[in-house]
């Protein structure tokens, strides 16, 4: 069939989307002109951060680089933001961005280590209840001192293994031939359900681990990058922002255990699928499969995985370094030291990092243009004329509203800037000031878990690979995170309103 050029260009464009998708990414771009000049940049400024959340909402039709990159791209032409102010948010982000870099490719450097000590606890936990909170208490600890994109990342590498391993032998492949796993086209009929089931416990499971991190990343001081500015602005050390969040981080802590063990135990909004009897058994195969076949080199790799893990705990606890770096000290140990050197091996961990690395700076691209045009102001202003108990439950509400729908580092930062020169002023006190500061740091982490876009942890498991193998789109995960976002939200609000 001859295809002529702008045939080309059509199907070309945005790839293998679907063509009602593509028509809408277009009248998004025809259309924003003209709203500016109808309605106003702010008007046009929120038109365009709901059109950059829509492509994020379809993650599993088109990857949202392209479409919230043309979007990003037209934001800066139409003068709702400037290459410098790009350039001023991105410059501030470069934490996180060496993070997902070097961390997540570090990570993918210990998956040996991850995938063998974490398929012994799957197989010994046989109860998904008590699997699900264990894994949401672990991620929430480890969140406590840890970065949450590296617990996540943690969460996806030792996920895509297991998937990985049961769809290998359900597609009749064995355990040393190359297999892909995103095709279920070599999967045998028996394996087909067992294969659904396991997608949706891995779901769960990720899910959980996720919001994990959300539960103990709102609780220190290293918990998350807002945490580290809040704490700077109120010069609290560790122990103290501890101590000071704790009146609204326990209670929430408390209700989000008890949530996850309710949704696995009553099977509510998609968990509680449970591991299948047949995965376990490949699971356990596989296990024994290779520690019967390991040999003095494969013993030799899991050690030298377990010392730089140990390295990289060490490393990240006491923030001897920023955690971007810590994770190129971890490539470069863990490569060293179990035999990778080809440029090759080593370019292969960095695959599944810098496609949402992009990802971020395009988002970033939306924030400035919200920075510029000053879209937060008016609420920021309405919140800060209140007093008292009055003002930190509406801060807590404000931050958290549009943390779920921009980035929690800038909406804290926006806050806890005018918070702190209100108090320079002697406009508040300084009870009011430490009130309102924990209202600020709970609100952005804790409402947030309402959507995708509301934690990077949580938008960097959207966009992962392992996201489509299991199926875990956009809506889903708001389906799946409403329930949390409901009950440790309201106990959150409690808290602050009663507690502080």
């Amino acid at each position: 069939m001859t295809t002529t050029l702008s045939q080309a260009f059509v199907r070309n464009f945005l790839g293998h989307a679907p063509g009602w998708y593509k028509l809408v990414v277009v009248g998004f771009l025809v259309v924003n002109p003209l709203l500016l000049v109808l309605a106003g940049p702010a008007v046009t400024g929120w038109v365009l951060l709901a059109e950059f959340i829509f492509t994020l909402a379809m993650a599993l039709r088109c990857y949202p680089l392209q479409p919230g990159g043309l979007l990003a791209i037209q934001s800066v032409l139409m003068g709702l933001t400037t290459a410098e102010g790009v350039y001023r948010e991105v410059l501030g982000a470069v934490p996180v961005i060496l993070l997902l870099v070097f961390m997540v490719a570090g990570i993918y450097f210990l998956r040996d280590l991850l995938l063998y000590v974490f398929t012994r606890l799957l197989l010994r936990v046989r109860s998904p209840p008590m699997l699900a909170v264990l894994f949401c208490a672990v991620s929430a600890l480890l969140s406590a001192f840890l970065d949450a994109l590296t617990v996540v990342a943690v969460a996806v590498t030792v996920g895509a293994g297991f998937y990985e391993v049961y769809h290998r032998v359900a597609s009749g492949k064995p355990h040393d031939e190359a297999h892909d796993a995103t095709h279920d086209a070599a999967v045998r009929a028996p394996h087909r359900e067992d294969l659904e089931q396991f997608r949706a416990f891995l779901r769960g499971l990720m899910m959980h681990g996720a919001v994990g991190t959300a539960i103990g990343g709102v609780m220190t001081q290293v918990g998350e990058p807002q945490n580290l500015l809040i704490a700077e602005q109120a010069g609290w050390n560790f122990v103290e922002f501890f101590v000071k969040v704790a009146p609204v981080s326990v209670p929430v802590a408390i209700a989000g255990l008890a949530t996850c063990w309710a949704l696995e135990r009553f099977r509510l909004f998609g968990y509680g699928a449970g591991l299948p009897a047949a995965v376990r058994e490949v699971l356990r195969d596989h296990s024994e499969h290779m520690a019967a076949r390991a040999t003095p080199r494969d013993r030799q790799v899991l050690i030298a995985q377990a010392l730089v893990a140990a390295i990289l705990v060490f490393g990240l606890a006491f923030h001897v370094a920023e955690v971007g770096l810590i994770g190129l000290l971890v490539i470069i140990l863990a490569t060293s030291f179990t035999g990778i050197v080809e440029e090759q091996r080593i370019g292969k961990a960095f695959e599944s990092a810098l496609p949402f690395t992009a990802l971020l700076v395009v988002f970033f691209v939306i924030v400035a243009g919200i920075h510029d045009q000053h879209l937060f102001e008016p609420l920021m202003r309405e919140v800060l004329a209140h007093e008292g108990r009055t003002q930190a439950g509406l801060l807590y509400v404000a931050t958290g509203a549009l943390s779920a729908i921009s980035d929690n580092v800038f909406v804290a930062s926006i806050y806890i800037t005018e918070l702190k020169a209100a108090l320079l002023q002697g406009l508040v006190s300084r009870e009011q000031f430490e009130m309102a500061a924990v209202a600020i740091n709970t609100g952005t982490n804790i409402p947030s878990v309402a959507t995708p876009n509301g934690q990077a942890a949580f938008l960097f498991l959207l966009t992962s690979t392992l996201a489509p193998l299991i199926r875990l789109g956009y809506l889903r995960m708001i389906w799946m995170a409403l329930p949390y976002f409901v009950v440790m939200t309201g106990v959150g609000l409690w808290a602050v309103l009663y507690l502080l």
